[in-house]
């Protein structure tokens, strides 16, 4: 997270090839092997989304929340680093393409440990967690070995992150009394070792590329949300409940997530990432936007069940389940891609107060509905305060 170079570049695949920086091109994409892992991970999104959905079926909506969010982590934290490493150092060589392959299966290792996790055995997931995150060190190694320049920040990652995973392992066998404090303490380490590897020889990365990487992402996770709850409608179909109800309740889904989508897109993300403490900032924070967008397929499952009855959620659990990760969404769309200070004053104050009428319609007799009519007016507000035409940098 780091300072962007200007040198050009040519990505061309070979058997082997020294790893070298590799954030200058200026219309850099996506690969086909960062789509390939995205959609890997996606799969443990849809595992921690479903594992939030039957706790709240439950009632044991706190406790699910909660492991909601430290799974989550797991899952958000190991995308990020794979991706920032991925915008610096894009060798495409036959050794960084079997890493790759190897942080893929404990993606998929962390996905098969997510419905544990909520039971509190959290071994598979650390599992999974720990043999991504030591496959990330290889490639830290080998960057530490060809780029002289940013040798000392190459091998401050590998060390910070091989010592953080001695401590998740260790964290296996702490008490339940301390696994809360001792998560929260791992989790501390875990996002201080990029800032002070990247205090030593910044690495490059490239603005527009990483941009795009969180904005697939993001897709990915809301196209989540839409199989889930298209998967819940579908089934209180199948058994004859409340058909009218259930096409209503999924047209507003629709529209809850389509206007996520809109507002995420509607302004430019790379001209905010301007130096270390602005990337951090912004990486950093989309944790929140990551974590509610999947809460809300969660979200649509519950009020899908308690619509038809098929599950005993109470009232006010269901509604909370959609309207706080929408609003939480919205706060971090606002301060993350628009800011407080923006000159459009209609866009400014209009996410925190439609983040403010989503918690209120917590409270009305169809909280998804007025959610839905909340995110579809601050949409055409902001199409109206920039005449259609999204601000440019």
């Amino acid at each position: 997270m780091p300072q962007e170079s200007v040198r050009p570049h040519h990505r061309v695949r070979v058997w082997y090839r020294p790893m070298v920086a590799r954030g200058d091109e200026e219309h850099r994409a996506a690969t086909t092997l960062e789509l390939l892992f995205d959609l890997c991970f996606v799969v443990a999104v849809g595992q921690a989304a479903a594992g939030l959905h039957h706790a709240f079926a439950e009632n044991h909506a706190v406790s699910g929340v909660v492991g909601f969010l430290m799974v989550f982590f797991a899952i958000w934290w190991a995308w990020l680093q794979f991706s920032w490493f991925a915008t610096s150092y894009d060798t495409d060589d036959v050794p960084y393409r079997l890493a790759v392959l190897v942080q893929i299966a404990g993606g998929l290792v962390i996905a098969a440990g997510v419905s544990s996790a909520y039971e509190k055995d959290f071994t598979i997931l650390v599992i999974g967690y720990v043999l991504m995150r030591l496959a990330g060190v290889n490639q830290w190694l080998r960057a530490a070995r060809a780029d002289r320049e940013r040798r000392p920040t190459a091998l401050r990652y590998a060390a910070s992150i091989t010592f953080v995973q001695l401590c998740w392992i260790g964290w296996l066998f702490f008490p339940d009394s301390l696994q809360i404090p001792g998560f929260l303490l791992f989790l501390v380490l875990e996002l201080a070792g990029p800032i002070w590897a990247e205090r030593a020889a910044g690495t490059t990365w490239n603005r527009h590329h990483i941009a795009e990487r969180y904005g697939l992402f993001t897709i990915i996770v809301l196209g989540e949300t839409v199989i889930g709850a298209t998967a819940a409608v579908r089934e209180g179909l199948d058994e004859g409940h409340n058909v009218g109800g259930l096409i209503s309740l999924a047209a507003a889904g629709l529209v809850i997530v389509f206007s996520l989508w809109w507002l995420y897109f509607d302004q430019p993300a790379h001209h905010r990432l301007t130096s270390l403490r602005s990337a951090v900032t912004w990486g950093y924070g989309h944790y929140f936007i990551f974590a509610s967008a999947a809460a809300v397929g969660a979200g649509m499952e519950i009020a899908v069940g308690f619509d038809s009855h098929t599950e005993h959620t109470a009232p006010l659990a269901a509604a909370l389940a959609i309207t706080v990760p929408v609003a939480i969404y919205l706060l971090s769309v606002w301060l993350l891609h628009i800011g407080p200070g923006n000159e459009c004053r209609p866009i400014a104050i209009g996410f925190p107060a439609a983040a403010v009428l989503v918690l209120a319609s917590t409270f009305s007799p169809a909280p998804v509905h007025f959610t839905a009519v909340i995110a579809a007016a601050l949409v055409a507000t902001t199409v109206i305060a920039t005449k259609g035409h999204p601000v440019e940098p």
